[in-house]
């Protein structure tokens, strides 16, 4: 769920604009950005394994099925009704929860790489580290390998802290990953995926039983 940006990587911190976006670089909010922070969630996450597990119990549809709108982000308090939405309102919950103690967190428009699809997601800075938090990988864990953030390229930002929001650019970075540096993270990242396989590959048996056995009581009703 967590990553750490390799910070020869990333713009993480990116640069700070006066104001917003014009629409066709920036987010596209249904309401005005400050009303996603400024409402309080009632569900209350004190730590990050809290959120993972209201996030676990959320399910992801998408505006078309949900609102027959091709893009629209839910208020705080839409969702929690609902505990239904696309990637924008899982990330809010993200961006709103971490700002309740009192870090600095962003919500980034992100490329992603190779493809030319577009997706939001949320980081956050602390220790002096910067973090890339993926709400659909709520169900792998706490933590991710850090080369698994590395498929993402930041473009611009919205940052909150709890008071303020700011707006961000980012450029690519100039510094590359050397070899030097890949290897750990390639072995890291191997050993954490050739784990998460083989946790499923033990459990297949036991999702297979759980949809024979709904099945055989559907048809006897």
């Amino acid at each position: 769920m967590i990553a750490e940006i390799i910070p020869e990587a990333y713009d993480a911190a990116g640069r700070q604009v006066s104001q917003p976006f014009v629409r066709r670089k920036g987010p596209h909010p249904t309401f005005p950005m400050g009303r996603y922070v400024s409402q309080p969630l009632t569900v209350k996450c004190n730590t990050m394994r809290e959120v993972r597990k209201f996030l676990a119990s959320c399910e992801y549809v998408s505006d078309k099925e949900l609102f027959g709108k091709k893009d629209y982000w839910q208020p705080p308090e839409e969702f929690e009704k609902r505990r239904k939405g696309d990637c924008e309102e899982l990330r809010l919950v993200d961006l709103e929860t971490i700002a309740q103690h009192g870090l600095r967190c962003a919500v980034h428009r992100w490329r992603v790489w190779p493809l030319r699809r577009r997706t939001r997601l949320v980081e956050f800075f602390q220790d002096g580290k910067c973090f890339l938090v993926e709400p659909q990988l709520c169900r792998v864990g706490d933590a991710v390998p850090r080369l698994s953030s590395i498929r993402y390229v930041p473009k611009v930002s919205v940052s909150w802290n709890g008071n303020t929001l700011r707006y961000f650019s980012h450029k690519r970075p100039e510094h590359q990953l050397r070899w030097q540096m890949l290897v750990p993270l390639v072995a890291e990242y191997v050993i954490f995926w050739a784990w998460v396989w083989l946790r499923i590959l033990l459990r297949l048996p036991q999702i297979a039983w759980r949809i024979l056995r709904r099945s055989l009581l559907q048809r006897r009703l």
